[in-house]
């Protein structure tokens, strides 16, 4: 089973030397990068089987899918410049043997905090390895999602989602994946939102509901500062949210209440 590993980056010199330590079994690493000026392309270059090929960032889905055109083996692995392959998942993956109907495989995440792994963190399981022909990425609010149809199985271990980037860059994403959710989830037919974002829709409810949803039912009240940081973080996301969408609304409101120019 040949497996090229793709990585998508932009100013990741706190993460790229790690994401790229551990795929050190690959004779080819793709990276797309999209202008870093951090350090990023010089630590990359330090790993032999790296190519790097520049791409202008427009959206998410548009780099993953001009990412997948520069892959040559039959099989891709997807991963954020933050990821940390398990060793145990890397072993996995090069003792797989796919029968011809499996088009990809779902892994579960590890949630690290300053280095530091959470007992569960709202970050769902994705389909990180797959058939390079047979997938294609779709912008869905301020993220992607893999089109792939076939059969996709699990696998056993884990990759750590470990971000050390400094809270200041975190904070200035928060304003444009608003921007950007908020669009999906106003313009999206009612029946195409799943069970997360028509919560987000009302514009309230999620704000109360996903700090104690992490705290307690994730348990991250048991896992100190890294816990309640990660809780906090989760709970302005979804408020930025939700003012996002409360003010297009009372902006649309307010225009429809305008009379019109003679």
């Amino acid at each position: 089973m040949q497996v090229t590993p793709l990585v998508i980056t932009y100013n990741e010199i706190e993460n790229i030397g790690r994401t790229l330590d551990r795929l050190a079994w690959a004779e080819r690493i793709v990276i797309v990068d999209s202008g870093s000026t951090d350090g990023t392309l010089e630590a990359a270059r330090r790993h032999p089987q790296v190519e790097i090929v520049h791409r202008t960032f427009d959206s998410f889905a548009d780099q993953c899918n001009f990412g997948l055109a520069q892959i040559r083996t039959d099989w891709v692995l997807s991963l954020d410049a933050d990821y940390e392959l398990s060793e145990a998942l890397a072993a996995e993956i090069r003792a797989l043997a796919p029968t011809p109907d499996i088009q990809g495989y779902r892994t579960t995440f590890v949630y690290r905090i300053w280095g530091r792994p959470l007992r569960g963190a709202l970050y769902p399981p994705r389909v990180v390895l797959y058939r390079a022909a047979a997938g294609r990425y779709l912008n869905e609010g301020h993220g992607h999602r893999l089109s792939l149809a076939g059969r996709v199985e699990p696998l056993r271990h884990v990759i750590y989602h470990d971000d050390r980037k400094p809270l200041a860059r975190w904070l200035e994403s928060q304003r444009r994946y608003a921007k950007a959710e908020a669009e999906h989830l106003l313009s999206a037919p009612p029946h195409a939102l799943g069970t997360n974002d028509r919560i987000r829709l009302t514009g309230w409810l999620a704000p109360l509901l996903v700090l104690p949803y992490a705290l307690i039912a994730k348990g991250c009240l048991f896992d100190g500062r890294a816990g309640w940081f990660y809780a906090l973080q989760r709970l302005l996301a979804e408020v930025v949210i939700a003012l996002e969408l409360l003010d297009r609304r009372a902006a649309s409101a307010l225009d429809a209440k305008t009379p019109a120019d003679p």
